[in-house]
Parts: structure tokens; C-alpha cells; sequence
């Protein structure tokens, strides 16, 4: 498996803690590149003053450091472009009765 997917399958493990639904599926997580053996990704959170903006980004960085192969991450969390309901995926939108 790819390592971009490795990531991808840590950052599902990782939930909002106020819905039901993992923070990829929810769109949060904008782009992940994977140069070496390092992971560079860019990521959003629902609202600037979001409760877990302290722990979110630092679960985020953790679960890629958990691949094998990847020895260091740069995590950039963006505001630009804002998030809205429409970066959901068809999985957490059904979930969530959007």
C-alpha cells in the first residue's frame, strides 16, 4: 500500500469529538504529500474558535508519524479556502442525514 494511503487510513482513526464522523471523511484534510520520508499536510478544522484547534492538528500529526516511513511531518493548518458542509464525502454526509 501506498504511503499517502497509510496516512490516510491513521487520519480516519481520528473523530471529531462533537459529531460522528472521522476528519477525513469530513473533509478536513485538504492535501497530504509525501516527499521522503517526510509528510507534508495541509489541513482545516470546522471554525477558527473550534474546541479541539489545540489537539486536532497534534492527533493529525501523531497518527502519520505511525507509518512506517515517515520519520517527520509538517503540518499546515489553512484557512483558505473556509470549510463548509459541501467538503463532506457522500459517507459522512449520509451519516450525518445532510
Amino acid at each position: 500500500m501506498e504511503v499517502k494511503n497509510k496516512i490516510i487510513d491513521e487520519i480516519r482513526k481520528i473523530y471529531d469529538p462533537e459529531l460522528p464522523v472521522n476528519i477525513y471523511e469530513l473533509g478536513l484534510i485538504y492535501d497530504i504529500q509525501v516527499k521522503g520520508s517526510k509528510a507534508e499536510i495541509k489541513m482545516t478544522l470546522t471554525t477558527p474558535n473550534c474546541p479541539v484547534a489545540e489537539t486536532l492538528p497534534k492527533e493529525v500529526k501523531e497518527g502519520a508519524l505511525q507509518v512506517d516511513g515517515i520519520d517527520d511531518v509538517d503540518l499546515q493548518l489553512v484557512w483558505d479556502p473556509p470549510w463548509n458542509k459541501e467538503m463532506m464525502s457522500d459517507a459522512a454526509k449520509l451519516e450525518l442525514n445532510l
